[in-house]
């Protein structure tokens, strides 16, 4: 191959964000330190914008569709969402690594998501509960302990997952398994390891089919959950222009048929299962065509957890959208200076901490960070396939670890009054 040859192709795979291996495939990714910056900011802000502008309507409209004329109307100020739950609890398990770092124990965890003040609900509640009452992680999200397991709860909070892991699905899979395994099991668990893989992936793509995709990949494919993901794709394929037609045979499957039920927590139209819930986030990126209005009204609209879920598909398609190119409206009313509930952190200092913890990430999974020509700092990400947890399904959960806190470690738990309401 001539010299002229490999450099253009070196030029192309360096605008592609790849690196070029001359007689092989590529086995890295490339990114500069500005453009994780920028494109992690727009994870963060598109959480805040899907959870804002749907909050309205959670839990209001369930075995429906949301009617357009009841679609809340965005301004905004909705962008300053500090006591959402979609936001502040994973800012907990942040916290945990910034203090004890990517290595940080899963009883650490435990910890200091029992020493949480926030209110919460559902699988993080029961979780939370079970912690606060000396069973450890994995148990309290364990199907034995936990009759939530497979609830939405760690997909709602895993976008910090893949915000620090760019290109790294393996990170995501493996914070999964020490942060999800608080509070879910099986399908509730893969439901933040599929969020967390897409964030992941959104760093370097923005064809949202491959980003679901790339979520996939990192759950079993046995699961429930991946098989309810496949039927959304392919439903799309075949309704690629009718979302609402795709909608209804999500709800025929997966909300009318008892199967596909088997953990739920409630059995009536209430539905807060992972599966599909994924669904709506899935819903809102493949029908909406990269277009964030579009992408949030959609997953809105499908109702039943119908502030989450738009907060995960916005999450993704912002990262893949960057900070500096998102639309006015979803910045120019951001207040720096608000605290998000019950953490340490507001939106500077958040983005400081995911600068801090990226860093780790990157070369604890053996990627490096260099300098470009231009004295940029780049990181160099290792190209490797995901490796999913095993497979586990919460109506014939395995045993549980037997897992209680020791005294010395119940004596770190320190429960704080609770909120008011």
């Amino acid at each position: 191959m001539s010299k002229d040859v490999r450099a253009v192709l070196t030029i192309i795979a360096v605008g592609l964000g790849l690196t070029f291996v001359e007689g092989c495939q590529s086995t890295t990714r490339r990114i500069t330190a500005e453009d994780y910056v920028d494109k992690m900011k727009a994870g963060w802000i598109g959480q805040m914008a899907g959870v804002g502008w749907g909050g309205p309507t959670e839990f209001r409209y369930k075995s429906q569709i949301i009617p357009e004329d009841k679609m809340p109307a965005w301004k905004p100020e909705l962008i300053n969402q500090f006591n959402q739950d979609d936001i502040y609890v994973e800012m907990t398990f942040l916290r945990t690594l910034e203090l004890y770092g990517m290595n940080a124990p899963i009883r650490q965890a435990g910890i200091d998501f029992a020493n949480s003040g926030y209110p919460l609900w559902h699988a993080n509640k029961n979780g939370r509960d079970n912690l606060r009452q000396g069973i450890a992680p994995p148990d309290s999200g364990h199907p034995q302990f936990n009759k939530h397991a497979d609830d939405i709860d760690y997909q709602i909070e895993a976008d910090y997952s893949g915000l620090i892991a760019p290109g790294l699905p393996n990170v995501a899979i493996e914070l999964g398994e020490k942060f999800g395994r608080l509070m879910n099991y099986g399908d509730g668990l893969y439901g933040g390891q599929f969020v967390g893989g897409m964030y992941a992936e959104a760093f370097f793509e923005d064809d949202m089919e491959d980003i679901v995709r790339a979520g996939l990949a990192c759950i079993p494919k046995e699961s429930q959950y991946a098989e309810c993901i496949r039927d959304v794709l392919a439903w799309h394929k075949k309704n690629p222009h009718d979302w609402q037609k795709t909608w209804q045979l999500i709800e025929d499957k997966y909300q009318k048929n008892p199967d596909y039920r088997r953990f739920s927590c409630d059995k009536g139209e209430f539905n807060i299962d992972a599966k599909i819930n994924g669904a709506y986030i899935v819903m809102g990126l493949l029908y909406g065509e990269g277009d964030p209005d579009k992408t949030i009204v959609i997953s809105t609209r499908c109702g039943l957890d119908s502030d989450c879920n738009p907060s995960n598909s916005g999450g993704v398609l912002f990262t893949t959208i960057g900070f500096k190119n998102l639309p006015d409206k979803f910045t120019s009313a951001l207040n720096p200076e608000g605290k998000f509930s019950h953490t340490a952190y507001n939106f500077p200092s958040l983005v400081e901490v995911s600068k801090k913890l990226v860093r780790q990430a990157v070369t604890r999974a053996g990627g490096r960070i260099e300098k470009n020509a231009k004295g940029q700092e780049v990181f160099v990400i290792p190209i490797k396939k995901p490796k999913p947890s095993k497979l586990e399904q919460c109506w014939e959960a395995g045993p549980a670890a037997n897992s209680k806190f020791t005294e010395a470690e119940k004596d770190q738990i320190k429960v704080p009054e609770e909120p008011k309401k």
